[in-house]
Formats: structure tokens, C-alpha cells, sequence
């Protein structure tokens, strides 16, 4: 039963917000809202577990002395804190000024936006590997990014100032920015649909039991 019952629920709740999509009436639109209601209670819960379960890990840790155990102590302190700040002005604690939105801005704001100037550089090292021009597609993948790159600065216009305005490199870099790259976008996107389509019907029809820790 602790597979078939999940397995049930989804089932139902999937063939639901299916069938309200086309018939957008009574039961099926009431049962929608219904079933969305749900999903909002269980994801607040899953938030409550998910933070119980670091505040676990961390402090087994730091128990143990496990490896960079120290971090654990500061992941530990930030949630505390936050928590605090985030309770003792829970009617109104996004005001500016309060210390819960003074550190949302000031503590975790820079700190992502370092997080994600760190990515730039592995963005870099696997730009490099895609760009070496090994056969024809790479090749074609490293003029393009040239001429992209090339024209979304202005010296790019500076050196192809002399050719006529169509041919400049600001405007080859929007053609290929419309064209083969909005192409190429819509492709990927059109095959990340299909596999979300199979990939639910195969949850919903209960053939996909990973979820559930089984195979």
C-alpha cells in the first residue's frame, strides 16, 4: 500500500488537471483547484522537512567533526538567525530597514551574485573545450560565437565601420541572434516538451516509479 496509494494519487491528480485543461467545468475545474490547494500545503511542508533535514545534517556533522565540518556551523547560525529575524517581524519583515530584508540585501544578494561570478569561470573552460574547431559543426559553433561576441561590443561596428550597414558585425550578430539561434531555441524547447509529456504520462500511468524509491 505505501506504493499503491502515491501511485493512485498521482494517477488521479494527473488525468484531472488533463481533462480541466480541455473541459474547464464542473467537477473536473473544482477538483483542479482542489488538488492546487493540496499542492501548495505539501510543498510548505516539504520546505519545513527540507530545512529540518539540513539542520539535521549539518549538526551531526559539526557533532562528528566530519570533513569541513566549520561550514556546517556557519550554515547553522545563518538559519537561526534568519529564522529569528524572519519571526519577530513576521507581519511585515520585507520593510525596508528590518534586519530580515537588510540581510536578504546586503548578506545574500552579493553572496549569490559571487556565487554565480565563480560559474563565469567554468563557463569559460567549457566554452574553450566547445570552441576548438575539431570538425564542421564546432567549427560553425566557433565562427558563430565570434561574430556574436565580436558584435555585441562596439568596436566590432569600429572595425567593419567601412562595409555597408547590413554587413556590420553588430548586425550579423542580430541575424544570428534571430535566426539560426532563435531556431535552434525553439528546437530545444519543442523537445524538452515532448519529453515532459512522456515523462509525465509515464508518472501519471505509474510506469515511472522512481520517485517512489523503487526501480
Amino acid at each position: 500500500m505505501r506504493r499503491e496509494i502515491p501511485l493512485l494519487i498521482t494517477g488521479i491528480a494527473g488525468v484531472v488537471f488533463v481533462i480541466q485543461y480541455f473541459i474547464p467545468h464542473f467537477p473536473f475545474n473544482r477538483l483542479s483547484n482542489w488538488f492546487s490547494d493540496w499542492f501548495s500545503i505539501v510543498s510548505a511542508c516539504a520546505i519545513w522537512l527540507g530545512a529540518l533535514n539540513l539542520i539535521k545534517i549539518s549538526v551531526e556533522k559539526i557533532a562528528y567533526k566530519r570533513h569541513d565540518w566549520g561550514y556546517s556551523i556557519i550554515v547553522v547560525g545563518c538559519f537561526l538567525l534568519m529564522l529569528f529575524f524572519g519571526f519577530i517581524h513576521w507581519q511585515d519583515s520585507r520593510e525596508p530597514g528590518l534586519p530580515f530584508i537588510w540581510m536578504y540585501d546586503y548578506v545574500y544578494t552579493p553572496l549569490s551574485a559571487t556565487m554565480f561570478a565563480i560559474l563565469a569561470f567554468f563557463v569559460g573552460s567549457a566554452s574553450y573545450r566547445a570552441f576548438r574547431a575539431r570538425n564542421l559543426e564546432a567549427t560553425l559553433l566557433l565562427l558563430a560565437a565570434f561574430f556574436v561576441m565580436l558584435g555585441r561590443v562596439p568596436v566590432g561596428d569600429v572595425l567593419t565601420g567601412f562595409l555597408p550597414e547590413q554587413f556590420q558585425l553588430s548586425q550579423v550578430a542580430a541575424w544570428i541572434m534571430n535566426f539560426p539561434n532563435s531556431a535552434g531555441q525553439r528546437a530545444i524547447i519543442i523537445g524538452i516538451a515532448l519529453g515532459i509529456v512522456s515523462a509525465s504520462l509515464r508518472i501519471i500511468l505509474g510506469i515511472e516509479r522512481s520517485h517512489l524509491g523503487g526501480e
